[in-house]
């Protein structure tokens, strides 16, 4: 080996480190480009494969479905939104739809306020673990195993009734009904409003507690005018879970609801798998994507982004 090529072969490693270490300063000083190569490739995957999959479902509505050959016509026309508005039945779909999502979280809300208020601030730390445990054991278990339960658990000859005659209250038949749907959501999604609520009031200083009662308020005003406040944000972001999971479920009221008791993910269904309709589907599709774009807007303004 000669001299000449003994000092390039030596020299290669130091090089190597040393355009390292310019580099690894040059990323130092630049923290946008730093961020910018770290978020390049989950960025370009969500805008590829998520905003452009919403932008041609979008597109994809105002096409319209040939009578005679089935095809697909790439013109654009209202045709589809004109249908959903003009037929009663789409609309009480739609209705439907918005109305049991929203009660639904609604009563989750109810729910876990107090329990996460429990678990969060009176529980002590070993009790604390097990009502954690609790929360979670029902998402270890198959979404259609907690679904199938609740269809047997509110069944006309199922253990609710059996109890209830045992107790002598009589039986109630809320079996394949919008009842039923709205119980079964309730206890799906409940976890997911749980966890959020919970660590918002664990968020809380001590110190505000305390100044409210050194200012001479009660527990419940406290509570109310101070501790919900301040949980609002966790709230809302556990309605984002709550609201937006049962908005876009068709599997729970095709199990346990009724014949009236189609969602807008049914109808999406059967335009897409039976009909063979895709135009309409992605029409009827739009409404929960405009319904939850308004709702994370209000979201965004109160903070629950933050409570995330």
């Amino acid at each position: 080996m000669t001299a000449a090529r003994a000092e390039v072969v030596a020299g290669g490693p130091g090089r190597f480190r040393s355009a390292r270490r310019r580099a690894s300063a040059g990323l130092f000083r630049r923290g946008w480009l730093r961020a910018t190569l770290l978020l390049s490739a989950p960025a370009a995957w969500f805008v590829l494969i998520y905003l452009a999959a919403l932008a041609i479902l979008f597109v994809s509505a105002f096409w319209r479905v040939d009578a005679f050959t089935g095809e697909v016509v790439h013109q654009w026309n209202l045709d589809n939104f004109k249908t959903i508005a003009e037929s009663p039945a789409y609309r009480t779909i739609a209705l439907r739809t918005i109305g049991i999502a929203a009660a639904v979280t609604l009563t989750d809300a109810l729910l876990a306020i107090p329990f996460a208020y429990f678990a969060a601030r009176l529980a002590p730390r070993r009790l604390q673990t097990v009502l954690f445990v609790i929360v979670l054991v029902p998402l270890w278990t198959s979404y259609l195993v907690r679904v199938y339960a609740w269809r047997l658990i509110l069944a006309h000859d199922g253990i609710l009734n059996w109890t209830l005659h045992k107790l002598g209250f009589g039986g109630v038949d809320i079996a394949y009904s919008n009842w039923a749907m709205w119980v079964v959501f309730s206890y799906l999604w409940l976890p997911f409003m749980i966890l959020p609520v919970w660590v918002a009031f664990e968020r809380v200083p001590d110190s505000f507690l305390e100044a409210s009662a050194d200012l001479g308020a009660r527990g419940w005003t406290t509570f109310r005018r101070v501790l919900l406040p301040l949980v609002l944000p966790g709230v809302v972001a556990g309605s984002i879970f709550t609201f937006s999971l049962t908005l876009g479920d068709f599997i729970t009221p095709t199990l346990v609801g009724g014949a009236g008791s189609d969602f807008i993910g049914n109808v999406v269904y059967s335009s897409v798998g039976i009909a063979n309709n895709v135009p309409f589907a992605a029409a009827f599709a739009t409404i929960p994507l405009l319904v939850m774009g308004a709702y994370l807007l209000v979201a965004r303004k109160v903070g629950a982004f933050e409570a995330l």
